[in-house]
């Protein structure tokens, strides 16, 4: 007698799944994909050039804030610090000590940061790129990973050099580290102001570093970063979207168990998650719009006259679901049949809520943007 593999087996027990079993694992798995999908991204350079001020700026964090990265012109890095990105847990900023400094010596610094474990590399410099910034560039570029240099502090030197207009400024600085870059490769560099990301780089930095990355890391990415134009935006709007499906398929796969207020219950859980996830994503909480107000010096951004959306979402659905859940149940008292019917009130109920819920914070948000002169 022939024993099956474990693949033979495995595929055997899938197909004798049910069909709805196996479509909301499906739906789960694309759940998690869109959510849950780790992100590690290193941040190194050397001391004062920024880095933490960097990291707190794309968390949209101050850095009197509850886990923002520790500021300082010496290093203050003594091993690889994670930091966790406020409303996206899976997404995580490593503060990498300097390579060179005298705690990491060029050649153990590799193997001391654990390069394996990045998604890739954000190389920081304020002025000129030294010597161990081109050396790091080289062992990243050696294991096969992505790095981009950014050159901070670019409204530093505008201010400094008033001989010449902001055009002009740029460009020189652009030159100079594109000359100072030339021996590994050219690569493009990102001038960049993290007391205010609206300004110079940042939105192409996230463009590129989007289009560089794997599919199922570009989600991640997106929705972690501050919402800093419509073109940001809309991007996450259709994640949003994508997200809508698997949602309310989720939902009914979970209203077809014969469990009384299951359903309903987690049906709560699936709209409380998806829609926070939007309303931070989108900016629209009290603190995202506090920080904006401060950026761009409009006050009148905090007191914008908002939907009370999460409350009122809460309500609505509690009201609008209540009957639709009791009918669930009821249905999924009959063999087969009343099962499918209860999975398709659920999918339907959910799909709705959600698809209204969407456009009118996606709606609010564009109304925020517009206020404050991003376009």
């Amino acid at each position: 007698m022939t024993s099956r593999s474990s693949d033979e087996s495995a595929a055997i027990q899938a197909s004798e799944e049910p069909t709805l079993q196996r479509a909301t694992k499906k739906a789960q798995k694309q759940i998690d994909s869109l959510f849950n999908i780790s992100l590690n991204v290193a941040v190194t350079g050397e001391s004062g050039t920024g880095k933490s001020t960097f990291i707190n700026a794309f968390r949209n964090l101050n850095v009197k804030d509850e886990g923002a990265a520790k500021a300082g012109v010496t290093e203050t890095t003594t091993e690889p610090t994670p930091y966790t990105h406020p409303t996206m847990p899976n997404v995580v900023f490593w503060d990498l000590p300097g390579i060179g400094s005298p705690n990491f010596k060029a050649k153990t610094y590799i193997k001391e940061m654990k390069f394996d474990k990045y998604d890739f590399f954000l190389i920081i410099s304020s002025s000129r790129f030294k010597e161990n910034d081109l050396m790091l560039a080289k062992k990243i570029k050696k294991r096969k990973k992505q790095f981009y240099f950014i050159r901070s502090k670019i409204d530093v030197d505008i201010a400094s050099d008033e001989s010449i207009n902001e055009e002009e400024t740029l460009l020189k600085i652009r030159r100079d580290c594109e000359e100072n870059l030339k021996d590994v490769g050219n690569p493009k560099v990102f001038l960049i102001n993290s007391r205010d990301l609206y300004a110079f780089d940042f939105e192409e930095l996230v463009k590129t570093l989007n289009s560089e990355l794997p599919q199922h890391k570009q989600d991640a990415l997106l929705l972690s970063v501050p919402v800093s134009s419509v073109a940001i935006l809309e991007k996450k709007v259709k994640i949003f979207e994508k997200a809508i499906w698997a949602a309310a398929f989720l939902s009914g796969g979970i209203a077809a168990a014969p469990v009384p207020g299951l359903s309903f219950a987690c049906d709560m859980a699936i709209v409380g998650s998806f829609f926070t996830k939007c309303y931070h994503a989108f900016g629209l909480d009290d603190k995202s719009l506090e920080k904006l107000s401060e950026r761009l010096n409009k006050p009148h951004l905090k007191t914008l006259e908002k939907s009370p959306l999460l409350t009122e979402l809460a309500e609505a659905s509690a009201l609008r679901m209540g009957t639709s859940a009791i009918g669930e149940f009821l249905c999924s008292l009959i063999p087969v049949a009343g099962s499918v019917a209860a999975a398709a009130i659920s999918f339907t109920t959910t799909h709705d809520l959600l698809q209204k819920g969407l456009k009118e914070l996606a709606d609010e948000a564009r109304k925020v943007l517009r206020e404050a002169g991003l376009q």
